[in-house]
């Protein structure tokens, strides 16, 4: 992954697009630290896939033992 300054890519904004649709990830700094990238945009996605991702999501979560939704939802209340 090739890094670049932030004002440098402000100049260079429709050639790091290019190289970004030709697949290249590409990292943006500002003052020496890394704070974005330029990368591929995905395909289209189907609405499917998006409930699919929001199930595996919900599979991996763990219900905490002796809360309820309740109990959250009041204790953001506080």
């Amino acid at each position: 992954m090739k890094t670049i300054g932030l004002f440098e890519a402000k100049q260079k904004l429709s050639e790091l697009v290019e190289r970004a649709s030709a697949g290249e990830k590409i990292g943006i700094t500002r003052r020496g630290k890394l704070t974005a990238f330029i990368v591929p945009a995905r395909s289209e996605i189907s609405v499917a896939q998006i409930f699919a991702d929001i199930d595996q999501i919900r599979k991996r979560a763990k219900p905490h033992k002796g809360f309820t939704t309740k109990d959250f939802i009041e204790e953001g209340r506080r």
